[in-house]
Protein backbone atom coordinates (compact mmCIF):
# COMPACT_ATOMS: atom_id res chain seq x y z
CA UNK A 1 0.00 0.00 0.00
CA UNK A 2 2.72 2.55 0.70
CA UNK A 3 4.36 1.78 -2.89
CA UNK A 4 1.16 2.38 -4.42
CA UNK A 5 1.57 6.08 -3.04
CA UNK A 6 4.78 6.16 -3.87
CA UNK A 7 6.52 10.18 -3.85
CA UNK A 8 2.73 11.49 -4.51
CA UNK A 9 2.29 10.18 -1.32
CA UNK A 10 5.22 12.18 -0.05
CA UNK A 11 4.40 15.59 -1.37
CA UNK A 12 0.62 15.30 -0.25
CA UNK A 13 1.90 14.39 3.21
CA UNK A 14 3.69 17.12 3.56
CA UNK A 15 0.15 19.37 3.32
CA UNK A 16 0.30 19.18 6.81
CA UNK A 17 3.29 21.38 7.68
CA UNK A 18 3.01 25.20 6.95
CA UNK A 19 4.66 26.67 4.01
CA UNK A 20 5.76 29.52 5.94
CA UNK A 21 9.97 29.85 6.17
CA UNK A 22 10.43 31.21 9.67
CA UNK A 23 9.55 27.88 11.49
CA UNK A 24 6.38 29.24 13.26
CA UNK A 25 3.03 27.36 12.52
CA UNK A 26 -0.07 29.40 11.16
CA UNK A 27 -1.84 29.52 14.22
CA UNK A 28 -5.67 31.19 12.10
CA UNK A 29 -7.34 29.02 14.26
CA UNK A 30 -5.84 29.04 17.94
CA UNK A 31 -8.80 26.32 18.17
CA UNK A 32 -10.97 28.91 17.72
CA UNK A 33 -14.27 27.77 16.12
CA UNK A 34 -14.06 29.12 12.65
CA UNK A 35 -17.11 27.72 10.82
CA UNK A 36 -20.90 27.87 11.65
CA UNK A 37 -20.25 29.34 14.81
CA UNK A 38 -21.81 32.59 14.33
CA UNK A 39 -25.20 33.14 12.00
CA UNK A 40 -25.74 36.52 10.36
CA UNK A 41 -26.71 39.22 12.39
CA UNK A 42 -24.20 37.85 15.12
CA UNK A 43 -26.90 35.66 16.39
CA UNK A 44 -25.03 32.44 17.90
CA UNK A 45 -25.00 29.21 16.60
CA UNK A 46 -26.67 26.82 19.50
CA UNK A 47 -26.25 23.91 17.59
CA UNK A 48 -24.41 20.75 18.64
CA UNK A 49 -20.93 21.22 17.85
CA UNK A 50 -18.93 18.63 15.52
CA UNK A 51 -15.64 20.03 15.60
CA UNK A 52 -12.74 18.93 13.96
CA UNK A 53 -9.34 18.62 15.28
CA UNK A 54 -6.78 18.57 12.51
CA UNK A 55 -3.11 19.94 10.60
CA UNK A 56 -3.35 21.89 7.51
CA UNK A 57 -5.14 19.52 5.34
CA UNK A 58 -8.31 20.90 7.68
CA UNK A 59 -7.41 24.34 8.63
CA UNK A 60 -7.07 23.84 3.92
CA UNK A 61 -3.81 25.44 3.75
CA UNK A 62 -3.47 27.58 0.37
CA UNK A 63 -7.06 27.58 -0.53
CA UNK A 64 -8.58 30.86 -1.81
CA UNK A 65 -11.04 30.91 1.07
CA UNK A 66 -10.63 27.40 3.53
CA UNK A 67 -14.13 28.80 5.14
CA UNK A 68 -16.46 27.51 2.16
CA UNK A 69 -14.05 25.03 0.12
CA UNK A 70 -12.12 23.08 2.82
CA UNK A 71 -13.61 19.83 3.92
CA UNK A 72 -15.11 20.93 7.07
CA UNK A 73 -17.08 23.51 5.46
CA UNK A 74 -18.22 20.71 2.81
CA UNK A 75 -19.64 18.28 5.03
CA UNK A 76 -21.81 21.34 6.80
CA UNK A 77 -23.17 21.75 3.92
CA UNK A 78 -23.73 18.26 3.28
CA UNK A 79 -25.34 18.02 7.03
CA UNK A 80 -27.25 21.06 6.03
CA UNK A 81 -28.52 19.47 3.50
CA UNK A 82 -29.18 16.51 5.26
CA UNK A 83 -31.44 18.57 7.91
CA UNK A 84 -28.86 17.34 10.34
CA UNK A 85 -29.19 19.88 13.20
CA UNK A 86 -25.07 20.60 13.65
CA UNK A 87 -22.42 23.04 12.98
CA UNK A 88 -18.84 22.68 12.20
CA UNK A 89 -16.12 24.08 13.92
CA UNK A 90 -12.58 23.92 11.87
CA UNK A 91 -9.68 23.82 14.40
CA UNK A 92 -7.75 22.75 11.95
CA UNK A 93 -3.95 24.47 12.63
CA UNK A 94 -1.36 24.21 9.89
CA UNK A 95 2.22 22.41 10.85
CA UNK A 96 0.70 20.81 14.28
CA UNK A 97 1.50 17.70 15.60
CA UNK A 98 0.02 14.81 17.62
CA UNK A 99 1.52 16.80 20.66
CA UNK A 100 -0.11 20.05 19.96
CA UNK A 101 -3.24 18.37 19.13
CA UNK A 102 -3.40 16.92 22.76
CA UNK A 103 -2.38 20.37 24.51
CA UNK A 104 -5.53 21.91 22.79
CA UNK A 105 -8.24 19.54 23.41
CA UNK A 106 -9.14 20.60 27.04
CA UNK A 107 -9.87 23.88 25.47
CA UNK A 108 -11.59 22.86 22.95
CA UNK A 109 -13.82 20.56 25.09
CA UNK A 110 -14.62 23.53 27.48
CA UNK A 111 -15.76 26.02 25.19
CA UNK A 112 -18.15 24.30 23.18
CA UNK A 113 -20.47 21.70 23.26
CA UNK A 114 -19.24 19.18 21.38
CA UNK A 115 -21.46 16.29 19.71
CA UNK A 116 -18.78 14.93 17.18
CA UNK A 117 -14.98 15.11 17.83
CA UNK A 118 -13.07 14.37 14.46
CA UNK A 119 -9.47 13.91 15.07
CA UNK A 120 -7.29 14.23 12.00
CA UNK A 121 -3.85 13.72 13.59
CA UNK A 122 -0.58 12.86 13.19
CA UNK A 123 1.04 13.07 9.94
CA UNK A 124 3.03 15.71 10.91
CA UNK A 125 4.81 12.94 13.27
CA UNK A 126 5.36 10.94 10.70
CA UNK A 127 7.09 13.66 8.75
CA UNK A 128 9.52 13.86 11.61
CA UNK A 129 10.48 10.52 11.66
CA UNK A 130 8.39 10.28 15.62
CA UNK A 131 8.09 7.18 17.17
CA UNK A 132 4.55 5.62 16.02
CA UNK A 133 3.95 3.99 19.68
CA UNK A 134 4.26 7.79 20.68
CA UNK A 135 2.10 8.93 18.16
CA UNK A 136 -0.48 6.41 19.12
CA UNK A 137 -0.22 7.29 22.89
CA UNK A 138 -1.01 10.93 22.49
CA UNK A 139 -3.98 10.72 20.22
CA UNK A 140 -4.70 7.69 23.18
CA UNK A 141 -5.31 10.67 25.65
CA UNK A 142 -6.95 12.89 23.23
CA UNK A 143 -9.64 10.38 23.09
CA UNK A 144 -9.76 9.37 26.78
CA UNK A 145 -10.11 12.92 27.56
CA UNK A 146 -13.04 13.38 25.06
CA UNK A 147 -14.79 10.49 26.29
CA UNK A 148 -14.43 12.25 30.19
CA UNK A 149 -16.32 15.35 28.91
CA UNK A 150 -20.08 15.41 30.31
CA UNK A 151 -21.71 14.27 27.84
CA UNK A 152 -18.67 12.47 25.66
CA UNK A 153 -18.63 13.24 22.24
CA UNK A 154 -19.32 10.48 19.61
CA UNK A 155 -15.83 10.17 18.27
CA UNK A 156 -14.23 9.91 14.81
CA UNK A 157 -10.63 9.24 14.17
CA UNK A 158 -9.00 10.03 10.18
CA UNK A 159 -6.68 7.44 9.16
CA UNK A 160 -2.90 8.71 7.89
CA UNK A 161 0.04 7.21 5.87
CA UNK A 162 3.32 7.09 6.52
CA UNK A 163 6.18 8.15 4.14
CA UNK A 164 7.03 5.46 1.92
CA UNK A 165 10.71 6.13 2.81
CA UNK A 166 10.73 5.50 6.01
CA UNK A 167 10.29 1.98 5.41
CA UNK A 168 7.81 -0.86 5.25
CA UNK A 169 7.57 -1.53 9.04
CA UNK A 170 7.41 1.89 10.10
CA UNK A 171 5.03 2.28 7.64
CA UNK A 172 2.87 -0.78 8.97
CA UNK A 173 3.20 0.36 12.65
CA UNK A 174 1.88 3.85 11.40
CA UNK A 175 -0.79 2.76 9.37
CA UNK A 176 -2.13 0.26 12.04
CA UNK A 177 -1.83 2.77 15.07
CA UNK A 178 -5.53 3.99 13.74
CA UNK A 179 -7.81 1.43 13.60
CA UNK A 180 -6.21 0.17 16.80
CA UNK A 181 -6.97 3.38 19.07
CA UNK A 182 -10.34 3.50 17.16
CA UNK A 183 -11.19 -0.05 18.31
CA UNK A 184 -9.67 0.80 21.83
CA UNK A 185 -12.66 3.98 22.51
CA UNK A 186 -15.22 2.06 19.95
CA UNK A 187 -14.55 5.64 17.61
CA UNK A 188 -16.02 5.73 14.08
CA UNK A 189 -12.67 5.14 11.57
CA UNK A 190 -11.97 6.49 8.28
CA UNK A 191 -8.83 4.48 7.14
CA UNK A 192 -7.31 7.20 4.93
CA UNK A 193 -8.33 10.49 4.65
CA UNK A 194 -6.40 11.13 1.48
CA UNK A 195 -7.32 8.18 -0.13
CA UNK A 196 -7.88 9.50 -3.54
CA UNK A 197 -6.35 12.74 -3.66
CA UNK A 198 -2.11 11.51 -2.49
CA UNK A 199 0.08 11.44 -5.80
CA UNK A 200 -3.21 12.74 -7.67
CA UNK A 201 -1.35 15.91 -9.73
CA UNK A 202 -5.05 17.47 -10.70
CA UNK A 203 -6.38 17.30 -6.95
CA UNK A 204 -3.45 19.30 -5.77
CA UNK A 205 -2.00 22.78 -5.87
CA UNK A 206 0.32 24.09 -7.87
CA UNK A 207 3.43 23.23 -4.83
CA UNK A 208 2.54 19.70 -5.61
CA UNK A 209 1.66 19.52 -1.93
CA UNK A 210 -1.56 20.82 -0.87
CA UNK A 211 -4.68 19.56 -1.77
CA UNK A 212 -7.07 21.65 -4.33
CA UNK A 213 -10.78 22.73 -3.71
CA UNK A 214 -11.56 19.38 -5.76
CA UNK A 215 -9.16 17.70 -3.33
CA UNK A 216 -11.05 18.55 -0.74
CA UNK A 217 -14.28 17.63 -2.31
CA UNK A 218 -13.17 14.19 -2.54
CA UNK A 219 -11.92 14.12 1.04
CA UNK A 220 -14.86 15.79 2.13
CA UNK A 221 -16.39 12.35 0.00
CA UNK A 222 -14.60 10.16 2.09
CA UNK A 223 -15.40 11.48 5.58
CA UNK A 224 -19.25 12.10 4.89
CA UNK A 225 -20.27 8.20 5.03
CA UNK A 226 -18.74 7.93 9.04
CA UNK A 227 -19.97 11.55 9.50
CA UNK A 228 -23.57 10.79 7.73
CA UNK A 229 -23.83 7.41 10.40
CA UNK A 230 -22.59 8.97 13.51
CA UNK A 231 -25.13 11.97 13.17
CA UNK A 232 -28.13 10.05 12.56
Amino acid sequence: MIVRYGIGLVLVLTACSDRRTDGQTDRRTEGQPVAGTVLPGNQRDERAAIVFLGTSLTAGNGLRNPDSEAYPAILQAKLDSAGRPFRVVNAGVSGESSAGALSRIDWLLTHDSVAVLVVETGANDALRGQDPDSVRARLDAILARALRAPPPPSLVVLGMEALPNLGEEYGQRFRALYPEVARTYRAMLVPFLLAGVGGVDSLNQDDGIHPTAAGHRKMAENVWPVLERVTR
